[in-house]
């Protein structure tokens, strides 16, 4: 009953923020011509102001994101091609990633370096929580189940550690970057502004609900293997 509880109250902690996130996103998203750059155009004179002409833009499908390895901008087509309100704001956090790697932004190297291995890692932790039953049943030594419901744990758990360690560098890209840059040159229409906090906000809050659904993932697992 208590992991069911978990569960339910985890589902209501993902589902909320994501519910949350879509809605600010649709709201800022009109009027569809609200600045006459697209966002691709914006995230491209921001970095060559910045002089960081060296950092790329491109359309991806895979969810706006800055890569620190191909040093590229990619926005989603609605982002890249779009004049909206969300689509100027999402590609300044974009760029504001730029910037935390330009200058060294240590949090973003050890984001980088820990997303290499994640995935593999969790694989594997996925692989170890399958084949416990079956290696107490084969081995008839509950210790071996045991260490191998560990290790699964500790691996699927590591995407949630990691999500959670972005944190700070989504916030700092958010509103140590992007937010200044907005306002220090006056980018914004008058009236924007909170509006562009809340989609900054948003922005950074796509990993929260990342780090619930990893956790939400370990809970899933438990409540199996308990049966």
């Amino acid at each position: 009953m208590h992991i069911i509880i978990l569960i339910v109250g985890m589902l209501a902690l993902i589902v909320g923020p994501n519910l949350w996130v879509k809605a600010v996103i649709a709201r800022h998203s009109r009027p569809a011509n609200r600045y006459s750059q697209s966002g691709g155009r914006f995230a491209r004179q921001l970095l060559d102001h910045l002089e960081l002409k060296h950092v790329i833009t491109e359309i991806t499908d895979t969810g706006d994101h800055y890569d620190p390895l191909a040093k590229a901008v990619r926005l989603s087509e609605a982002n890249f091609n779009g004049h909206s309100l969300t689509a100027i704001t999402i590609a300044t956090h974009e760029v504001g990633h730029a910037i935390q790697d330009a200058r060294g932004f240590k949090p973003l190297k050890w984001r980088t370096r820990l997303v290499k291995w994640v995935g593999p890692v969790e694989k594997i932790g996925a692989g170890l929580l399958m084949v416990a039953p079956f290696t107490v049943a084969l081995t008839r030594t509950p210790i071996i189940g045991l260490i191998t419901l560990i290790g699964g744990f500790l691996t699927l758990g590591s995407g949630a550690a990691v999500h959670f360690l972005t944190l700070p560098t989504e916030f700092d890209a958010s509103f140590g970057r992007a937010l200044p840059l907005l306002s220090s040159k006056r980018l914004l229409h008058p009236g924007d502004e909170s509006g562009a906090r809340k989609l900054l906000t948003a922005a950074a809050l796509t990993y929260v609900s990342a780090s619930l659904s990893s956790l939400l993932n370990i809970a899933r697992w438990w409540a199996i293997l308990r049966r």
